[in-house]
């Protein structure tokens, strides 16, 4: 039986758990104005007039407001000199002050207004005398907001502002590793009282609920995603769309996180319910080369896409198809993660942004036989002066996945 799943009630499993969350701290203002600080040099340095920021995970990235998109234009104009201004309906205005953290102007539009106008209004504005200035456009700005941003404002040169907000975003702070540390640390114990709770019978929308009341228990507000997959399930990277029932000598896969003041956590793990078989253990341990050897290959200054071949170099070596053919890995070899469960830059093989300090990444290189199983083991790391950094320890076995055995 493989050590540590099983064994336990659903009630027994929750009662040792316990707030897990003691001691951290959200980020403070005085990080969000050195982020807008950073993002102005930039801005500055490219010529760049302003930068529309739409509500979303940017949003939040430099003013600590934390606002869901809708039809509804919600959002903050950075400016290259000068202090950001807000812009949101007037019902919502004094929301928007209260979920303040910089404070700014609010500029207000009726409902009957356009806020797209609203917005061209602010930039003549903020932006005087550069009526060609270069605007950046929040990427995660719908687009029927951009299509009329940009009838109405054609004399601005809109683009793509990822060129700063990514740039800013993807290395993080000693504040921002803490948070994902953490989170990391609450999932993990999370898939661990998960794998003790399995037994024969046991559906996989049992265990997802399970999961969301032990995330809970550490002091998340709840699982942010879950994925719990059986037997042949295991096999379709992102699950199927029933349920399955778990049998002995079934693989299990379970992949989720949770959020700690706004940042993210993503833990996979895949292992057998019952005794492995010797063809399931040396698929299980493939699958764990290849991420060590992504791990490895993950050095100060390598293309993000060199981290992705050395995956795939040692897939292929163990038997594995060619590039994204299967049996294999279909995908990515990993994401970056931070407020957003995914963002850039990525392990991917056309990705060339050089590993820098303080970037943080998913290693994931999933093996995907199809009609028999799957296994992806992910964990994260992060990036130092001294090279990469696990914020969760590997695996350590198929028979032994949590470490348990003395």
């Amino acid at each position: 039986m493989t050590i540590g799943v099983g064994g336990k009630t659903a009630e027994q499993a929750l009662a040792e758990l316990s707030n897990m969350t003691a001691g951290v701290q959200p980020i403070g203002e005085a990080e969000y104005r050195a982020r807008i600080e950073k993002a102005q040099k930039l801005m500055r340095g490219r010529g760049i007039a302003a930068v529309y920021l739409n509500a979303g995970s940017s949003l939040l990235y430099f003013t600590g407001m934390r606002w869901h998109a809708s039809e509804r234009m919600v959002g903050a104009v950075l400016p290259a000199e000068g202090e950001i201004e807000f812009l949101a309906p007037k019902f919502e205005e004094g929301t928007v002050h209260d979920y303040m953290v910089i404070p700014g102007k609010v500029n207000c539009w009726e409902e009957h207004e356009a806020p797209t106008a609203l917005f061209i209004s602010m930039l003549d504005r903020m932006c005087p005398g550069d009526s060609t200035a270069r605007v950046g456009i929040d990427e995660s700005t719908p687009f029927f907001l951009f299509d009329k941003i940009r009838v109405l404002g054609n004399r601005y040169d809109f683009f793509d502002a990822s060129e700063i907000t990514r740039t800013c975003r993807m290395q993080k702070s000693a504040a921002e590793l803490a948070l994902m540390q953490r989170a990391k640390d609450m999932t993990l114990v999370v898939q661990q009282a998960a794998a003790s709770i399995l037994r024969a019978g046991i559906s996989t929308t049992e265990v997802e609920s399970f999961i969301e009341q032990a995330h809970r228990k550490v002091g998340a507000p709840g699982s942010t995603f879950c994925i719990v997959l059986f037997g042949p399930a295991t096999a379709f990277p992102h699950g199927v769309k029933d349920p399955q029932i778990l049998k002995d000598g079934d693989f299990v896969l379970i992949d989720t996180g949770c959020r700690l003041h706004n940042y993210l956590s993503d833990i996979t793990r895949t292992y057998v319910f019952g005794e492995p078989s010797e063809e399931q253990r040396r698929y299980w341990q493939i699958e764990k080369d290849a991420q060590i050897a992504a791990f490895k290959a993950a050095k100060l200054g390598v293309p993000c896409g060199d981290v992705d071949r050395a995956a795939r170099k040692s897939l292929v070596a163990n038997g594995m198809s060619e590039g994204y053919k299967l049996p294999g890995l279909p995908h990515r070899t990993g994401h970056g993660i931070g407020l957003d469960g995914h963002e850039g830059p990525y392990l991917v093989l056309n990705d060339d942004t050089p590993l820098d300090v303080g970037m943080c990444f998913s290693n994931e290189p999933m093996i995907c036989i199809p009609g028999k199983f799957g296994v992806r083991l992910e964990d994260h790391f992060y990036m130092t002066k001294d090279g990469a950094k696990w914020f969760t320890e590997p695996s350590p076995s198929c028979d032994d996945p949590f470490g348990l055995k003395a």
